[in-house]
């Protein structure tokens, strides 16, 4: 079954260059007051227009060759959501080097972990420099003694004092930037992308959604920088089409989501993507008093992407906030990934998110058959269709197109899929097609994700979307909303469903309820449930939960709450940091 673009969109006018930089450098000779404005944790903001961040980067590409840093070098950036971040990201741009942005060390319970994983990372995309903050410095030590090849490590804050260079642009063709994929069900892999492709992409994704007449284009963002949802969706089109973006840090957002909706209201916004998880969130934590007086009537793309999506978790924000002016219209499922740059479908920006009900029975067997909304149904939202110049293809074990509602593995094609991962000798690509990994069905023309290939769960000859499970754990009071991993495991019993779930508080009865509410939901039974402290579950860079990591460790006895961060913890970490940071300069 192959799925290709057929709704017409309407094309943004937007700048055409051949790289991202040359496209800052365009709108530095405008006279413009569009940029990106940050805001903290108490809401105060600081703007910097597109002029003023490309003269910066052009005083940090010159700081970047006079350490030595030159072109095609790769470059990780390890650095919060800042205006360092977009010194050291366009600064390597400007000189023709690879950006690698790498997640700061946020959870400092799981220090050893971090390490761990930042380590393997600089080591699979072969990463010759370092740039990250003062603060972040203290604490790479550790990552730095175990890195043979790296040359330099930056102080971003210093990055930008220098004379701005003076070099050629890089050409459409040379390697921009790498980015990590997922890694939820195997160690993260680097997906290399050119300007061409990347590009591409944005492109692409500008040409799906309508201009309002009136309505002046501005973003608002608190997705990590280091994700691609967050850079390649969020600052490079506002950077295309000279629209203004608002960001907020992650951390400021998962302590107090009512800012990310307040700075949306304030700015009037009119575009801003989250993964699903976000959404939940905002439904339970944020108060009315928190809204007073603020109104969401400009936000008409609150897109939807990055993890699975959950119709009941589309339905409850869209009834939640429709009272402060939320259009019926605004939630706008997507889906993506890192191999493609970001995007490959849209749902239609224009109407209201499609869901549809399907047998439960047909779809564990392998088909997906639309019936009416019934106990035994599953209700799934449709995640649209391709981009211009994008196709989806869905197929069978043997890599053949499957027959309309058949579900199969996700192929994907178009203009920005990456040429392979960087220094890999296998890659996921087939005859121009990639295989993305996740599985689903076309239905109306439409795509709907079933779930990752690696993550289905096969019980008695049935295949079952851990979602699904996990999806029905939301809502019970003392459990963590989104904080949850179902997984099948082989015992000598026979196949078993084992469900994690991270508590907020507990209670002797919660097991028992958690049960209920998955059989309740699926029909299913959980042979073991197993209630864990906040923050135990392992996550990827991105915060996506490692299901069969979570699995492996609580077989092995390593599922563990993360340390409690004391002052003496913190200190032994620094100085633990600090002498393997001597170690790796002096050779001890």
């Amino acid at each position: 079954m192959h799925l290709a673009p057929s709704r017409e969109s309407v094309m943004n006018q937007k700048l055409v260059h051949d790289t991202l930089i040359q496209r800052l450098a365009a709108l530095s000779q405008l006279e413009e007051t569009t940029g990106i404005t940050f805001v903290d944790r108490k809401e105060n903001e600081q703007h910097w227009t597109w002029g003023q961040i490309w003269d910066r980067a052009e005083r940090s590409a010159q700081t970047l060759l006079s350490n030595g840093v030159k072109s095609g070098d790769r470059v990780a950036i390890i650095l919060p959501t800042s205006i360092e971040f977009m010194d050291s990201y366009f600064g390597c741009q400007r000189i023709g080097a690879v950006a690698i942005p790498l997640y700061p060390p946020v959870r400092l319970g799981k220090l050893d972990e971090y390490i761990d994983k930042t380590v393997a990372m600089f080591q699979a995309a072969q990463i010759t420099h370092l740039i990250s903050n003062k603060k972040t410095r203290r604490i790479l030590g550790q990552v730095v003694q175990h890195i043979s090849k790296l040359q330099t490590h930056l102080q971003a804050e210093k990055l930008h004092q220098n004379d701005p260079a003076e070099v050629p642009f890089p050409s459409a063709d040379d390697l921009a930037m790498a980015q990590f994929s997922s890694g939820t069900t195997v160690a993260p892999k680097p997906v290399g992308l050119t300007h061409r492709q990347i590009l591409a992409n944005v492109d692409a994704i500008l040409s799906h959604i309508p201009i309002n007449d009136g309505l002046e284009q501005k973003g608002c963002s608190w997705l990590p920088l280091y994700h691609d949802m967050g850079l390649i969706g969020c600052i490079f089109p506002a950077l295309s089409v000279n629209a203004s973006m608002i960001l907020i840090p992650p951390e400021v957002f998962l302590a107090r989501p009512a800012i990310w909706l307040r700075a949306i209201a304030r700015h009037k916004c009119t575009i801003s993507p989250a993964p699903n998880f976000a959404y939940a969130l905002c439904v339970e934590r944020i108060k009315d008093e928190e809204l007073a007086e603020h109104d969401l009537s400009s936000w008409w793309f609150a897109l939807n992407g990055a993890e699975p999506v959950s119709p009941s978790v589309l339905r409850a924000f869209s009834e939640r906030f429709a009272e402060f002016g939320l259009p019926k219209s605004a939630i706008t499922p997507v889906y993506g990934l890192a191999e493609a740059a970001l995007a490959v479908t849209f749902s239609d920006p224009k109407a209201n998110f499609e869901t549809h009900f399907f047998n439960r029975q047909k779809l564990e067997m392998g088909t997906a058959e639309a019936i009416e909304k019934h106990p035994n149904a599953i209700e799934m939202a449709s995640v649209g269709i391709p981009l211009p110049d994008f196709n989806i293809s869905i197929r069978d074990s043997s890599n053949q197109p499957c027959a309309p509602g058949q579900i199969g593995k996700i192929f994907a094609k178009g203009p920005s899929i990456m040429e392979g991962y960087l220094d890999r000798d296998v890659q996921p690509i087939v005859e121009g097609w990639l295989d993305t990994g996740d599985v689903g069905f076309v239905h109306q023309e439409e795509l709907f994700i079933s779930g990752r290939a690696k993550d289905v769960i096969v019980l008695r000859g049935a295949n079952h979307s851990p979602h699904s499970i996990e999806n029905a754990l939301n809502g019970i009071e003392g459990i963590r909303t989104g904080c949850s991993a179902a997984v099948g495991d082989i015992t000598e019993q026979g196949e078993a469903l084992i469900v994690f779930a991270e508590m907020r508080h507990h209670r002797s009865d919660l097991a028992e309820d958690c049960g209920k509410a998955i059989t309740r939901h699926t029909g299913l039974k959980a042979d073991a449930i197993i209630l864990l402290e906040a923050g135990t579950l392992p996550r990827t860079s991105s915060g996506k939960i490692r299901r069969r990591e979570a699995l492996r460790l609580w077989k092995t006895g390593e599922l563990e709450p993360p340390q409690n961060v004391s002052p003496l913890f913190l200190t032994n970490a620094l100085l633990k940091s600090a002498w393997g940071y001597f170690r790796a300069k002096t050779g001890v």
